[in-house]
């Protein structure tokens, strides 16, 4: 089992540690609900250097990226990140990235840690252009400050203004004298930004971080709330909600699904899954009563026998304060009558009603 660089400051602070991608990492610290509260009022810090970095540079890097991305690279210019995904020629999802682009000839490719090693060994077999690959995932550390705070708080470790940094940009500087790159992104729907730093330069980073932010009752956050933040938004967990078995045109990321570039991997089975129509689609839920829909659970229509569905993510929203899922629905239902949509909770059905997403809009 890895560890990240911050282990030791987590196990100071009684972090939850549980195994996530082969790494032991903070589960919670004061509670979920109560670190939740925290990113969407105030700010809080998570340690997610467990995230793959790959960079990908030469003259030909561009074009081996757009055979292996199925968003445009072209629109891409200095200093911008891009939400994409990679697909199989089948149209599965290998996994959702974000590509950051240095220059015309140098990218990074920040890949889910549970893929590092899958993800990697792809993009080898498909280099067909010469490009120079690097894993570096092992060398980098990842923190992530997020809330309305962050801003001010991250504002007093740099002379850069953040304020100009727009949603989907980054740059790299210096932060409380450390080399990184900060990017004005995130997985909370909240005004964030994560930086990329050394290793031996993350728990000095971490901590002055805390101090600094103090005022504003910085905390630090888990993966428990990182996944209740994301579940408001909407977006999409790998192994959950997107995977191998399901395309990106189903699963809601049409908008990144670029059909009228040129060829890519998965690009003509996309194509035929676009022309034979959508056999089902993700969609959020409600639930009417307080039971959780689980990953796995069932989707019914009138009968426990009608399956029409299944959960992918489920979970009880602490802003709206009512349980809330992501779930694959037949297309052909969807066409129909929306009502008398119900999941089966350990063998009782619970009535649910499809609403549409993001479940709560944040300020990003």
């Amino acid at each position: 089992m890895k560890r990240t660089s911050l282990y030791s400051i987590h196990q100071k602070l009684n972090a939850k540690l549980v195994p996530f991608a082969g790494y032991e990492m903070p589960i919670q610290y004061a509670g979920i609900i109560e670190e939740h509260r925290t990113v969407r009022q105030k700010v809080g810090v998570f340690d997610v250097s467990h995230m793959g970095e790959f960079f990908i540079e030469g003259e030909h890097a561009e074009e081996f990226l757009q055979k292996v991305t199925i968003n445009d690279v072209s629109k891409l210019v200095d200093g911008k990140v891009q939400y994409s995904a990679m697909c199989y020629e089948s149209g599965g999802i290998i996994d959702d990235v974000l590509l950051y682009r240095f220059s015309k000839t140098k990218y990074m490719l920040v890949v889910n840690a549970s893929n590092i090693e899958k993800d990697f060994n792809w993009l080898i077999s498909n280099n067909t252009f010469g490009a120079q690959l690097s894993n570096k995932s092992e060398e980098y550390s990842l923190l992530a400050v997020q809330g309305p705070k962050s801003l001010e708080v991250l504002q007093k470790l740099t002379s850069i203004n953040l304020s100009e940094l727009q949603y989907y940009t980054f740059v790299e500087g210096s932060i409380n004298g450390t080399n990184a790159i900060i990017s004005r992104t995130g997985y909370t729907g909240e005004m964030g930004f994560e930086l990329y730093c050394n290793n031996n330069d993350a728990p000095l980073l971490w901590n002055k971080i805390f101090e600094v932010g103090a005022e504003f009752e910085i905390a630090p956050i888990g993966l428990g709330a990182r996944d209740t933040l994301r579940l408001e938004m909407g977006y999409c967990l790998y192994g959950n909600d997107i995977d191998e078995n399901c395309n990106p045109l189903e699963a809601g990321l049409g908008w990144i699904t670029k059909l009228k570039k040129e060829k890519f991997i998965g690009k003509d089975a996309l194509l035929n899954i676009q022309q034979l129509g959508l056999k089902r689609k993700l969609v959020g839920l409600v639930m009417i009563e307080k039971a959780v829909a689980r990953h796995g659970y069932s989707v019914m229509n009138g009968s426990i026998e009608n399956k029409i569905g299944i959960v992918t993510s489920g979970n009880f929203s602490p802003k709206l304060e009512k349980p809330i899922a992501l779930a694959y629905i037949s297309s052909s239902f969807l066409s129909k009558d929306n009502s008398n949509i119900s999941i089966d909770v350990r063998g009782k059905l619970i009535s649910a009603e499809i609403v549409s997403l993001p479940f709560y809009k944040g300020s990003n």
